[in-house]
């Protein structure tokens, strides 16, 4: 059963999204690099502490939903259906992902990141820590399971194919070719063609 959020998380979160909307928007209208933290904790009517307790740094700001996403790749792992092959699961939530960024309004905000340096460079070093907890949860999943060095390389390749799809003429059709050379990684990976077992609870990890 989901339990609701309390009172002061609900606040807590609210102050995030105020301060991921308003960096955004002061990003977008002035460009990223001539707005400052202390720009955005004004504008918000935050502290800057109050900011740095939501948001590690700058960059974070224009990546509000990082955390979300990879708890979004795990769970495709983790909570699919006991009867569900890996990677078709994986090729779903990639689908879902690359629909949300690739909506008309995420445009400038792809194109902002795509322009500026530091945000190409923390959107590499975010999908690289992507990557390893969606291995970690592959490997930690499937009895018995694969070697680290499988589950890295296909975690590293569902990864990557979130950015490929994206900038792709036709998104749809590029997670649809891509998966399917994931999966055929995949097969080779397994040598004998046949997935593991997600692990039941009560096994050991």
């Amino acid at each position: 059963m989901t339990v609701a959020p309390g009172r002061r998380e609900r606040k807590k979160a609210a102050t995030r999204q105020k301060i991921a909307d308003t960096a955004l928007r002061l990003f977008l209208e002035r460009g990223y690099d001539a707005v400052g933290i202390r720009d955005v904790a004004a504008e918000a009517d935050v502290a800057v502490t109050t900011l740095f307790a939501h948001f590690a740094s700058k960059e974070a700001l224009v990546f509000e939903r990082d955390e979300d996403f990879e708890r979004r790749l795990t769970r495709a792992v983790t909570n699919r259906a006991p009867d569900e092959p890996l990677i078709p699961a994986l090729r779903r939530e990639i689908r879902t992902m690359v629909r949300h960024c690739t909506a008309e309004q995420a445009d400038p905000i792809w194109r902002m990141i795509d322009e500026t340096p530091s945000l190409r460079d923390y959107e590499e070093s975010m999908r690289l820590r992507h990557a390893e907890s969606l291995a970690t949860a592959i490997a930690a999943d499937l009895d018995p399971p694969p070697g680290a060095t499988a589950c890295r390389t296909i975690a590293r390749f569902v990864v990557d194919a979130f950015s490929l799809a994206r900038e792709a003429p036709d998104p749809d059709a590029a997670v649809d070719e891509i998966f399917r050379m994931v999966e055929a990684a995949w097969q080779v990976a397994l040598g004998d063609g046949s997935e593991p077992a997600p692990k039941t609870a009560g096994q050991n990890p």
